[in-house]
C-alpha cells in the first residue's frame, strides 16, 4: 500500500509541474490552479507515504521519478531537446534511485 501512496504522489507532482508549464508564468488561472492542487495532493500522499517508509528512500523514489517523467514529458511532448547529456543524464537519475533503493531499509 505504502508504493501506492508513493505512486500517487509521483503521478500528482509530475502533473503539477505540467500543468505549472501552462500555467505561465501563473498567469493562466485554470493551469495555475492545477497546480497548487496537485502539489496539495502530492505533498499530502508523500507525508502519509513517510509514516511509514524511510524519508531517504521515498524522497530519492518521489523526486527522481519526478524528475525523469518530467524531463521526458518536455523533451516528447513539449519540444525540449533530447540531447545524449540530457538522455545520460536521466538514466542517472534512474540508476542512483535503484541504487538507492537496493541499499534497502535495516
Amino acid at each position: 500500500m505504502v508504493y501506492l501512496t508513493l505512486a500517487g504522489a509521483i503521478v500528482s507532482e509530475i502533473l503539477a509541474t505540467t500543468a505549472m508549464k501552462y500555467s505561465d508564468g501563473f498567469s493562466k488561472l485554470w493551469p495555475s490552479l492545477g497546480t497548487v492542487l496537485g502539489y496539495i495532493v502530492a505533498f499530502t500522499l508523500l507525508a502519509k507515504t513517510l509514516k511509514s517508509m524511510d524519508v531517504g528512500t521515498a524522497y530519492a523514489i518521489w523526486a527522481g521519478a519526478g524528475t525523469a517523467v518530467v524531463a521526458a514529458i518536455g523533451m516528447v511532448f513539449l519540444g525540449e531537446a533530447a540531447s545524449t547529456a540530457r538522455i545520460v543524464g536521466l538514466l542517472l537519475v534512474i540508476a542512483g534511485v535503484v541504487v538507492l533503493n537496493l541499499g534497502g531499509a535495516h
